[in-house]
């Protein structure tokens, strides 16, 4: 429990001194030559993509004039470490990798480069730096770390009756385990109980949701990349053994899931973007940019899956949360 209240502090201290940047706040410095922009995603699925375009529409309305080449590694490991490669081949100014498993392989790759990455829930955990306030290296980024204890909150008040919850994720991705040990921190803390189905690829999705039928009263799923990108095979099961699927992003919701706390990647994918400026288009050296923490959670509830599995919205959670239809 410690732990786990030790990482919410900062989380919560580093959200509050970064805080959101708009775009009035970095403006990028046009006198400078075309900007050569590597972006890579390790597959393809909502959450990945909308940071992608959140990146590059918020470089194009702050005026960056840049070259942008987008690879994706559809899902194939051996794919990642290739795209890297190709970036630096090419010469470019930054790479800009989004989830763990790229930057980690943008990591290894180069220590000459700029690296800014998206969407690495644990940057520490994945060896990327040191520490979130020391980026002493060539690499810096957004964290997307989610707010645990919020969404099991949020699950107590949608869902009180709950007293097991059925963990879904990937053993495979740093930031998937690292959430789930702290859900478990949180249910150890709060009398709690939980079983685990564990996939290694999205065709195990399917069988890993059916075990928990009848055993757990919810199932949660962090921001798991594997999970994502196969979203409607986990909520069309959980729809199916009327079990409220609780997750760590909004795209995950808007494929089915019941409802999170979770991240908003427009918002993250901007602040990528005026990270991007304010290190390569302005100059400012990474060791003076710590990683930050993106500054808003998507607190969204599908109320069509609500419908399918009986449960009850109270009033105040839909005057305050994003409600999907």
């Amino acid at each position: 429990m410690k732990k786990t209240l030790l990482f919410i502090t900062i989380v919560l201290l580093l959200a509050t001194a970064t805080g959101c940047t708009g775009p009035s706040d970095s403006p990028a410095d046009n006198s400078k030559d075309i900007l050569k922009i590597g972006i890579a995603l390790p597959m393809e699925h909502p959450s990945l993509i909308t940071i992608q375009e959140s990146i590059i529409d918020e470089l194009a309305a702050q005026g960056v004039d840049m070259d942008i080449n987008v690879k994706n590694a559809q899902g194939d490991p051996s794919n990642i470490s290739t795209i890297i490669s190709q970036f630096i081949g090419d010469d470019v100014d930054v790479i800009v990798p989004i989830a763990t498993p790229t930057a980690q392989a943008a990591a290894a790759a180069t220590k000459d480069i700029p690296i800014v990455f998206a969407a690495v829930s644990y940057p520490v955990e994945a060896g990327l730096v040191t520490a979130f306030d020391k980026t002493d290296g060539n690499i810096t980024g957004i964290t997307n770390a989610i707010a645990i204890d919020e969404t099991f909150k949020l699950a107590q008040t949608l869902t009180p009756d709950v007293k097991t919850f059925g963990f879904v994720y990937n053993t495979g991705e740093v930031n998937a385990v690292s959430s789930i040990e702290r859900a478990k921190e949180y249910c150890d803390a709060n009398g709690l109980e939980y079983k685990e189905a564990i996939i290694t690829n999205t065709g195990e999705l399917q069988q890993a949701a059916q075990s928990l039928a009848g055993k757990v009263d919810a199932i949660f799923s962090p921001n798991d990349n594997m999970v994502a990108s196969a979203m409607p095979v986990l909520a069309g099961e959980g729809i199916r053994a009327k079990l409220p699927v609780y997750v760590g992003a909004d795209s995950m919701v808007a494929d089915g899931g019941f409802a999170s706390v979770g991240i908003d990647y427009t918002i993250l994918g901007k602040q990528v973007a005026q990270m991007v400026i304010r290190i390569i288009a302005n100059g400012e050296a990474i060791s003076d940019n710590p990683i930050e923490v993106v500054c808003e959670y998507a607190k969204i509830i599908n109320k069509t899956t609500a419908d399918q599995i009986g449960a009850e919205i109270p009033q105040e959670l839909l005057d305050t949360f994003t409600i999907l239809e």
